[in-house]
């Protein structure tokens, strides 16, 4: 996984490498002290690892837990398999945070939504992968912006609130003082006003 977790590996053993070790072993003497036994493979709750409707616990790296389990922190609301995406198409709007996973057959992302409060990815809250009307934002650099709470609990204070969303620049009210853009769909233009 990029960014928030680690890969998830599975190995295949043939049938006749089973037999082979089972013929040879079976001649031999147990030896005086046997090592370890190898660590069990992270358990996949479906046929995709972090499928949608799954849940993720978080450590050292993300792995899948029963949405049932006390270490459970998010669900899988939308996974997509394949090449990571820009952005986190066909993510929905309220999604807390986006997680990219790689390794062998597993490679995609999976849109999270946490299990309990805070939402980041709620209007006004701050975070999450997209800017919705409601979220505040403030000047991070030339030409750019970035969500921070509204109530200014962040690092940041908030210095504009997207009010409404439209097709174009045109169509937002004349106190508008920062055209955000906005993910995908028809109203693909936040109308902001100062704070």
């Amino acid at each position: 996984m990029y960014e928030y977790g680690a890969t998830r590996l599975v190995r295949a053993v043939s049938a006749a490498f089973w037999a082979g070790t089972l013929l040879l072993t079976g001649c031999q003497r147990a030896p005086a002290a046997q090592a370890p036994p190898a660590s069990p493979a992270t358990p996949s709750y479906g046929a995709t690892f972090l499928g949608a409707g799954d849940c993720a616990a978080r450590g050292q790296a993300f792995s899948e837990v029963p949405c049932t389990s006390e270490r459970a922190v998010a669900r899988v609301s939308v996974r997509r398999a394949g090449t990571r995406a820009a952005g986190a198409a066909g993510c929905p709007l309220t999604t807390d945070f986006v997680l990219y996973i790689g390794g062998e057959g597993a490679s995609g992302y999976a849109c999270m939504r946490n299990l309990e409060a805070p939402h980041p990815g709620d209007p006004g809250m701050g975070g999450g992968p997209f800017t919705v009307v409601g979220d505040c934002v403030y000047h991070a650099g030339a030409d750019q912006v970035k969500e921070t709470p509204c109530d200014g609990s962040g690092p940041n204070p908030p210095e504009y609130r997207v009010t409404s969303a439209v097709p174009y620049r045109l169509d937002c009210p004349a106190s508008t003082a920062l055209y955000v853009q906005l993910p995908g769909g028809s109203a693909g233009v936040g109308c902001a006003r100062r704070l």
